[in-house]
């Protein structure tokens, strides 16, 4: 028989745990009220004549209880209640002290690593950890329910962000709906900001939203830089009118024209670049953005918008850099590039980008890029139109548009009917399903799995209901950018968002992690072995977009099924697992578990072949979802890095490339800071060990981090093998 404590962890049964817990009762009372020996045997005799498989460790001490009262052992019953209370209020206790004195004195192994883009010893990074600690106490202690902690806390399924959770004001990401906000003007603490009437300005205050809203969230932003091409001609016809009224020709008019425009341009983009790096938010680092080139976005304004993208391609080639003075590789702000017709091919008008784009993705690892294609064939508006847009930060995709016949229900000023709306949109939070945990429970029964998967399934689901009643009773006061002032939404002041949260207007996400463990323990294959365990792997994710889908019916929340990027949680996940069963060869012997459906990382496979596998899985995870490949150095071999964009634009939606581009401050060297065996980072060339003057930059889960990792996160990268060599595509 096995124990279910109340963290989730499976025990044997151990009769000598219920002695132990009533011979404690007993000293508290004296004569009749003591328990006999016959008595405590026949207790034990009877729970094991049960013969249960599993049994809570809650229902054997309801059990005692009810027969110590049969024995008409009252007091004893009594003194056991008062016993197993006292240990209930040891548990509950408040843990933030020990939490905050690790964090402050930098003793912390996770506070250390918690996020590879935050440092945990600067000031600012510890005052919204110091506010997270505290958040994430009062959410375990009196907003989430008991199971549901102690299922967190066992690494049964993770509640993502519990340290912003008792703000019931946050949500988790969106796509800033900047169009609206520039061309019909906005408001930031109060300050009324009237349309910009250039390039420089309009990126000056596109900056200042994007801190203003990302410090109203916490999770990933995306603007898309269409919503800037506009004022670049705004700024071109300036420049004109001042030429033609100092009488120069027509054809010099145009040509310095177009020069000092392309002069803003450039000054308008390193503007943008340097805000977006140099602010910090209220979550203690620079905002977490992405920004979006998508040519399709526009035929007014597609030449002004090749000419950002063009810019902003060769500023981030160039780099950013460091206190010493050199280019290194920057995490944000994350470029998304969209494959389309017009930029697909050789012949297509605006090849050069392309062309440009791969350039930077050899040196820098981005852009990622987005298949017009692909998506268009899996994103259908409730008219059966298909649709191309970005994700929200990293990795999570608004569901396609089925509010068309609804009504522009946010108030945007830039509302259009008919056509679908994504800018303006978010996601309301995230809860994980640990797979490998279900698949190791089940031990191997099949029938038993989905069973349990349907017990945890209905866990994430009472866990996301959670998240989004915290948010339903938010009004549009608490974050005007957000909801008053153009970013998501145009509400009058006291309206609620309530509206906002239903309809398909926002989603909530179911996350998933361990795909390739849990198979690989269900059925002995790897789901990426095209056999019985690619069938196994399928019908996993099927039987995850099956509950969502339901779940969405039945309550009118966009539910979606989201691939999660595990960056800390990988490690825990990992250890819990080993916690639970133990060191299982192939499973939970390693320090982390592989990220939702990808490839395991150890797993020698080439590029193509790991893309066309994944674009299957990828179609099942439409809340968020990201594959990559792991390359050496290709920047001498740029049609290499063209040849892998050209398949994606034909067979996946979203990909990126694992490039490698490191400095050493000591000596100097440039190119791939290894990682030894006992995960150390280290240069090659002069051996400097010192994370202080190693500039590392790594895609984690979707996003480059550069401030380090934890223990399961570094065996991970150390283990990468590369799906692309140095010679050919």
């Amino acid at each position: 028989m096995k124990i279910v404590k109340r963290d989730g962890h499976i025990v044997d049964y151990d009769p000598e745990k219920i002695r132990v817990a009533i011979g404690k009762a007993n000293e508290e009372v004296r004569g009749r009220e003591k328990a006999t020996k016959e008595e405590i045997k026949e207790i034990i005799k009877y729970i094991e004549d049960l013969n249960k498989k599993r049994i809570l460790v809650e229902d054997i001490q309801d059990i005692i209880e009810q027969k110590l009262m049969e024995f008409d052992k009252y007091q004893l019953a009594k003194k056991y209640i008062t016993y197993r209370y006292t240990r209930e209020l040891v548990r509950k206790a408040n843990t933030t002290d020990k939490s905050i004195k690790e964090l402050i004195e930098g003793e912390s192994e996770y506070w250390n690593s918690e996020n590879s883009n935050k440092n945990a010893e600067v000031v600012t990074t510890q005052r919204d950890y110091l506010a997270g600690i505290t958040s994430t106490d009062i959410t375990r202690r009196f907003l989430l329910p008991e199971d549901i902690v102690e299922a967190h806390d066992a690494g049964i399924i993770h509640f993502h962000d519990a340290d912003y959770f008792a703000q019931n004001a946050l949500h988790n990401c969106e796509l800033i709906n900047l169009d609206d906000m520039l061309q019909n003007g906005t408001v930031i603490n109060g300050v009324m900001i009237e349309k910009p009437h250039r390039f420089l300005t309009a990126a000056t205050i596109a900056t200042q939203i994007i801190l203003a809203v990302t410090s109203s969230s916490y999770g990933g932003a995306t603007v898309s830089l269409t919503h800037l091409a506009p004022f670049v001609r705004l700024s071109y016809e300036k420049y004109l009118k001042k030429y033609q009224a100092r009488n120069f020709s027509k054809k010099d008019c145009e040509k310095y024209a177009m020069q000092d425009t392309k002069k803003e341009i450039e000054d308008g983009v390193q503007t943008f670049n340097y805000q977006v790096n140099s602010m910090t938010n209220t979550n203690g680092q620079a905002p977490f953005l992405s920004v979006c080139m998508y040519l399709g976005e526009t035929d007014e304004y597609k030449d002004e918008l090749a000419m950002i993208i063009e810019e902003f391609l060769k500023q981030r080639i160039l780099g950013f850099k460091n206190e010493k003075g050199v280019y290194i590789t920057p995490a944000f702000p994350k470029l998304l590039y969209i494959l389309e017709e017009d930029n697909i091919h050789e012949d297509s008008k605006y090849w050069y980008l392309t062309k440009l784009a791969a350039e930077c993705t050899a040196k820098r690892m981005v852009p990622d890029y987005i298949s017009e294609k692909m998506m268009l064939k899996y994103k259908k508006n409730i008219l059966g139109d298909g649709d191309c847009y970005p994700c929200m930060g990293c990795r999570s995709f608004l569901t396609p548009d089925r509010m068309l016949n609804i009504g522009n229900i946010a108030k945007a000023k830039n509302y259009v009917e008919g056509k679908g709306k994504y800018y303006g949109r978010f996601n309301q939070g995230v809860v994980t399903i640990n797979l490998p945990d279900v698949a190791l429970s089940a031990d191997g029964d099949m029938d038993e799995f989905w069973k349990i998967f349907d017990e945890r399934l209905e866990l994430c689901h009472r866990a996301l209901q959670i998240r989004h009643k915290r948010l339903s009773n938010v009004t549009s006061d608490v974050a005007p950018i957000l909801w008053q002032h153009g970013a998501l939404a145009r509400l009058g002041k006291g309206e609620s968002i309530h509206e906002l949260l239903h309809h398909g207007y926002s989603t909530i996400s179911l996350g998933y992690a361990g795909l390739y463990e849990c198979v690989k323990a269900m059925t002995g294959h790897s789901h990426t072995d095209n056999g019985p365990g690619k069938e196994f792997g399928l019908k996993v994710m099927q039987h995850l977009n099956d509950a969502t889908s339901k779940w969405k019916a039945e309550e009118d929340l966009d539910y979606s099924v989201y691939g999660t990027p595990i960056e800390s949680t990988t490690y825990k996940f990992a250890k819990c697992l080993r916690e639970r069963f133990g060191t299982v060869k192939g499973i939970t012997d390693r320090d982390y578990i592989t990220n939702s459906y990808h490839v395991p990382v150890f797993e020698e496979i080439d590029a193509f072949s790991k893309l066309k596998l994944e674009s299957e899985f990828q179609v099942l995870s439409p809340g968020g979802a990201i594959s990559y490949v792991e390359t050496p150095n290709l920047q001498g071999n740029i049609d290499a890095v063209i040849e892998v964009i050209q398949f994606i634009y034909d067979n996946i939606m979203y990909a990126e490339l694992n490039t490698k581009s490191d400095y050493c401050q000591n000596c100097g060297y440039t190119g791939e800071i290894l990682i030894d065996d006992d995960l150390e980072w280290y240069c090659p060339n002069c051996g400097n060990r010192d994370h202080n003057t190693l500039n590392v930059a790594r895609r984690t889960c979707g996003y480059i981090g550069t401030n380090f990792w934890n223990k399961g996160r570094t065996q991970e990268i150390k283990e990468r093998v590369l799906h692309i060599d140095n010679k050919e595509a």
